[in-house]
């Protein structure tokens, strides 16, 4: 930015880049526009730290997208995964190296925002944004968005970057549309030393009684995160599957220090990611893994090209170049995150279908489980598995075929790799 546009930006506050939402989404955003030597300003409406209904696990691509120097606060890092069947056809399986890492949100996305912040942003808490306007009275000339806070204060900025989460106010802004919506039930069990160490470097996956749904249990320390997700809708089956799964691991004597809910949303194939100068990323844009529901990941590096591209909208000076810059983001972002999405689409379907196959699998298969340890160690992802790999290609495409088995089918499918 030149010294006389930077004098008149001082005279009227006009930040280069304003994000919204100080979760992992925004404070990645923020650091990549601060780190580029721009004016940045993160909002986030609560206090920080603050809870978020979150697994909290750290797979290689959230590890890979953190900024330089970051130091993971790890609860525990998990090294074997005991799979089950709605809680039968129990089996563990383990790797040398670790599989991924265990963190708890409060402690990590606060660990972000401070990232950032050394980078240069500058972070207020407690504000709520109401709306963003880039037409009207409040919005002096073409190249500035005004963001409104509740209470009436406007803020002016070159770029806003929208990671308000999944109820997200700047995606609806933006026209963000979803086509799957999904609960997440959760909570948090304080247990004796004794259970820990049972539990030390080990999670649970149950695959759910629901079509999609599935259960987990991930130690941090002398605290449990156990929870369940599936298909909005379902609510009061979802809230029995945790109950009984709760039961049935012995856990249901413990009181829960937390216990949560959370829709999560993954974006339509033909959603925008931008309108005008206003970008999302993670959450708000609905990005997010569709079988595994996992979003850390998605949130990082989708918050990182969001945060690179503002930077860009900010340093441009008519449509056509904020038009360019907003549809190469776009771009960015689908040629990566859209394709793991993709399959993770045609995955969840296949798994909707016929979850015992996919125990049979993991438990079973060497390649399966090769698979599932080089994607969350960052060796590779969902998508160039499918696109490297024929044999994956060829696996997809039967799944993709075969029709659904229920009942005694499905119990039968799955004691054959017991």
């Amino acid at each position: 930015m030149s010294s006389e546009n930077s004098s008149a930006d001082d005279a009227r506050q006009v930040w280069d880049v304003v994000v919204v939402g100080a979760g992992p989404a925004g404070a990645s955003a923020a650091y990549a526009a601060a780190v580029a030597g721009r004016r940045v300003l993160l909002l986030e409406k609560a206090e920080l730290p603050r809870y978020k209904t979150c697994g909290g696990g750290i797979i290689g691509p959230s590890r890979d997208a953190l900024p330089p120097g970051f130091e993971l606060p790890l609860r525990d890092r998990v090294h074997a995964v005991t799979f089950s069947h709605n809680g039968c056809f129990t089996r563990t399986r383990r790797s040398k190296r670790m599989l991924f890492g265990l963190i708890n949100r409060p402690e990590f996305d606060q660990q972000l925002v401070e990232h950032a912040q050394k980078a240069g942003a500058e972070l207020r808490t407690g504000v709520t944004v109401q709306r963003v306007e880039q037409h009207g009275s409040a919005v002096p000339d073409r190249r500035t968005v005004a963001v409104v806070l509740q209470g009436g204060e406007i803020l002016l900025a070159r770029a806003v970057v929208g990671a308000d989460g999944s109820a997200s106010r700047i995606g609806a802004h933006v026209g963000v549309k979803v086509d799957q919506v999904d609960l997440g039930l959760e909570v948090e069990i304080p247990v004796p030393d004794t259970v820990a160490e049972d539990w030390k470097g080990r999670v649970l996956l149950d695959w759910g009684p629901m079509p999609g749904s599935y259960g987990w249990v991930f130690p941090k320390g002398d605290t449990l995160t156990v929870g369940v997700i599936s298909a909005r809708g379902e609510g009061a089956a979802t809230k029995r599957y945790l109950e009984d799964f709760v039961g049935r691991l012995g856990l249901a004597g413990f009181e829960p220090s937390v216990s949560s809910g959370h829709l999560t949303r993954c974006r339509a194939d033909d959603s925008p990611l931008s309108r005008g100068r206003v970008l999302v990323c993670g959450d708000a844009a609905g990005l997010l893994e569709p079988w595994t529901r996992e979003g850390i990941s998605f949130a990082l590096r989708s918050g990182r090209l969001a945060g690179e591209w503002a930077v860009r909208i900010a340093e441009a000076h008519d449509a056509v170049d904020t038009r360019r810059q907003a549809l190469n983001y776009a771009f960015a972002v689908k040629a990566g995150l859209g394709v793991e999405m993709s399959v993770g689409r045609r995955l969840l379907t296949a798994f909707e279908r016929r979850p015992g196959l996919f125990h049979m699998a993991l438990t079973g298969f060497r390649l399966a489980w090769r698979a599932f340890k080089d994607i969350t160690q960052g060796a590779t992802s969902l998508g160039e598995i499918v696109r490297t790999r024929p044999v994956a290609q060829r696996a997809l495409t039967a799944l993709d075929r075969r029709p659904a088995v229920t009942g005694e089918a499905q119990t039968d499918e799955v004691s054959a790799s017991s």
